[in-house]
């Protein structure tokens, strides 16, 4: 099942041969020692993906990375939505909405500090946010609903997507809930052995796969040039009523999939 491509994936780069039961067995002392240290993989989902409980149950019980987010959806007017409403959730982290409002005299290295809704309405004279409610519920509405989606869809629902040949593997476009436009397709990465040596080899599309999701602002101009893409760092987490797939924030356009639009937005409540 594609929900198992994390464990392929170690599955790849730690076992060659075929296991005795006698090795696997000390094997699996370190293998569980590790999940404990990191529950999630790179481009999977949790070990168990099941969630006992409702979407905004799942963002509660998620603190570290994801209690902004579920403040957010209180104040966009989104909790019974995602309480009753069986959907998937493309979820922004945390760190994508203090990237978004950043901070007034920053001057560490992380631009998007240096340069978020708070330096912005500090130049322009505005009063700044303060807390998450400074921001209006209709701006923090809008573009989290560019993240949901009716239904139920893990990652081997979606179709293949190669950015390199988009003619022949070009995901499939999806309505958001608020009838926004994304392609959503996974990535099929190549098996590679010896990478970097003469003895490389690699076998395309036989490694493991990670869902992308690309927000297309303009649907009357789909150029994929001006896709703006976001890979999913853990996916395939199952609440009740729906699936969650969590974004990288290191990669694609910010809170909103735009946060300058997002600031944009902010700037014009503040007048």
């Amino acid at each position: 099942m594609e929900r198992s491509i994390t464990m392929n994936t170690r599955k790849r780069t730690c076992i060659n041969t075929v296991w005795t039961a006698a090795l696997a067995m000390l094997v699996a002392p370190f293998f569980f020692s590790s999940c404990k240290q990191d529950e999630y993989y790179t481009d999977g989902g949790k070990a168990n993906p099941y969630f006992d409980g409702t979407l905004m149950g799942y963002l509660d019980s998620r603190p570290i990375e994801l209690d902004s987010v579920a403040a957010v959806v209180r104040l966009a007017g989104l909790e019974e939505v995602l309480n009753t409403e069986e959907l998937t959730f493309f979820a922004p982290k945390d760190e994508e909405i203090r990237r978004l409002i950043g901070q007034v005299g920053y001057e560490g290295e992380d631009f998007f500090l240096t340069n978020g809704a708070n330096q912005q309405l500090y130049d322009l004279g505005l009063d700044t946010i303060q807390t998450l409610a400074d921001i209006d519920s209709v701006i923090w509405r809008k573009y989290l609903e560019r993240y949901l989606f009716h239904g139920k869809k893990l990652l081997m629902d979606y179709p293949q997507i190669d950015f390199d040949i988009l003619s022949t593997f070009g995901g499939e476009n999806y309505l958001a809930y608020n009838n926004t436009i994304s392609n959503i397709g996974v990535v099929f990465n190549d098996a590679v052995t010896d990478a970097g040596k003469p003895t490389e080899t690699r076998l395309k599309y036989m490694g493991y796969r990670q869902l992308h999701i690309s927000y297309i602002p303009n649907i009357s101009d789909p150029d994929p040039g001006r896709w703006i893409t976001h890979p999913v760092s853990s996916s395939d987490i199952q609440p009740h009523n729906g699936v969650v797939h969590v974004l990288d924030f290191n990669r694609g356009g910010g809170f909103g999939f735009n946060r300058q639009e997002v600031i944009q937005d902010i700037i014009q409540s503040k007048r």
